[in-house]
């Protein structure tokens, strides 16, 4: 038996995508919901998965760094020039177009790391205990269009 919970969060951010053919490839932005879905197979002391609050704790500040900012590839030719005028509301993708599904991927791999321990998990009285994993994070970028991300 597997139980699951879900932390949602909404952000506004703005990309490009350098290797799309058409109007995407220009700046531009979206109110992006990002929903983050816990398992586990037994329920803590408290019959929970974990508390909500621990998945905002341990969330928070890597996505208030995107809100409001702007997510940029590396190799975009004006990748310099955009952080040096904008310094830490550029997020930088190595390599890569910041496309929803690789951000749902890079939010996935970010929490796994945190959850196990390498990236702090700000409020103690939150912890995530053992046994709970990231399923899975779906980001949502218009009220028609998502993707998501799973291992």
């Amino acid at each position: 038996m597997t139980f699951r919970i879900s932390k949602s969060f909404e952000i506004e951010s703005g990309h490009l995508l350098t290797k799309h053919p058409d109007k995407c490839r220009f700046p531009h932005g979206h109110s992006r919901r990002v929903d983050i879905v816990l398992a586990a197979d037994a329920l803590d002391a408290n019959d929970m998965v974990c508390d909500f609050k621990a998945v905002k704790s341990a969330m928070h500040e890597f996505l208030d760094a995107w809100d409001h900012a702007f997510c940029l590839n590396t190799d975009d030719p004006q990748f310099a020039h955009f952080q040096k005028a904008y310094g830490v509301n550029i997020v930088p993708f190595e390599k890569k177009d910041p496309t929803s599904e690789v951000m749902a991927k890079t939010i996935f791999d970010e929490l796994k790391r945190r959850l196990a321990g390498t990236g702090g998990q700000p409020d103690p009285r939150y912890a995530v205990p053992p046994g709970v994993r990231v399923e899975r994070v779906r980001v949502t970028e218009t009220s028609s269009s998502w993707a998501e991300y799973e291992e």
